[in-house]
């Protein structure tokens, strides 16, 4: 019996044993299980930044890449901005008009417009102007100098609806002005307004057929339109007066302004040239 006991219990011991040892092993398996899974949550967000760190770098070359290209593409130039008369008059000292500067914008003007033989036809004589203004006078001292026997012109025109002297300017304001310069030179002769913001022109003709005037002063358009509605004649017209060397306050001179240059132009075609050529009027310079 005793030696039988011996054996089972030595059997039995060495068998429980391994029973503990097997139920440990799954114990510490399954201890160990969720661990592995925090493990792997930790890692995963380093992963991401793997992730992330390995796309920088593949976008990283693609962005020099361009930076290149922009780089290696010809830039475009920068425009100048062109100059204005105002831009080149601001840094230039003023030169008086001549007849020489009337003369050539006539030719310009009309080069692609007249033939060379009608080209001839507008050329004027030198005959045909009167001193130009040296930037030193006033428009009565400048009329006392070109017209020193208006005292006699004066008494001896007596006919409605035309004028002696004629000053062309560019603007009513302008009118207005040149109207005030004249009180030194016109004594009592009657000089008018020929603008158009301040009397339709019907009422303008009618004005000018009720009494003499002797000096019209006004824009080149509203000149024209009242010689084309027969408002306005050049039958006493002796001196044309162009206000050619006052500058507004982009210093720009009535010929510098397309829609007056073109308007003065016409005014010039519109019969004054012929009477410059037959040595009826002569054109000054202000």
């Amino acid at each position: 019996m005793g030696d039988d006991l011996g054996d089972d219990w030595w059997n039995h011991d060495a068998e429980a044993e391994e029973e503990t040892e097997q139920e440990k092993e799954p114990a510490e398996k399954a201890k160990t299980k969720p661990e592995k899974r925090k493990m792997v949550t930790e890692k995963s967000p380093k992963a991401k930044k793997k992730k992330n760190n390995d796309q920088k770098g593949c976008t990283t070359p693609q962005k020099k890449e361009i930076e290149d290209q922009q780089s290696t593409k010809p830039q475009k130039k920068r425009k100048r901005k062109k100059k204005t008369i105002t831009d080149v008059l601001a840094t230039s000292e003023p030169k008086p008009g001549c007849a020489a500067d009337l003369q050539d914008l006539i030719t310009r003007y009309y080069s692609d417009k007249r033939s060379v033989i009608e080209l001839e036809e507008l050329k004027l004589q030198n005959s045909c102007f009167l001193s130009s203004n040296d930037l030193t006078h006033t428009l009565s001292s400048y009329l006392k100098q070109v017209c020193p026997k208006w005292a006699k012109i004066q008494k001896q025109h007596s006919e409605k609806s035309s004028v002696v002297i004629l000053i062309v300017c560019s603007s009513a304001l302008r009118t207005i002005e040149l109207i005030k310069q004249l009180t030194a030179f016109k004594g009592e002769a009657r000089a008018v307004k020929l603008f158009a913001k301040h009397i339709k022109i019907e009422e303008q003709v009618k004005l000018l057929q009720k009494g003499i005037t002797h000096i019209g002063v006004g824009t080149p358009s509203r000149i024209s339109a009242l010689i084309n509605n027969e408002g306005l004649s050049l039958q006493a017209l002796r001196y044309l007066v162009v206000d050619w060397n006052w500058r507004d306050q982009k210093l720009r001179r009535m010929v510098d302004i397309p829609e007056v240059k073109l308007d003065f132009l016409k005014l010039l075609e519109n019969g004054v040239l012929a009477a410059c050529k037959e040595d009826k009027v002569k054109i000054g310079l202000f």
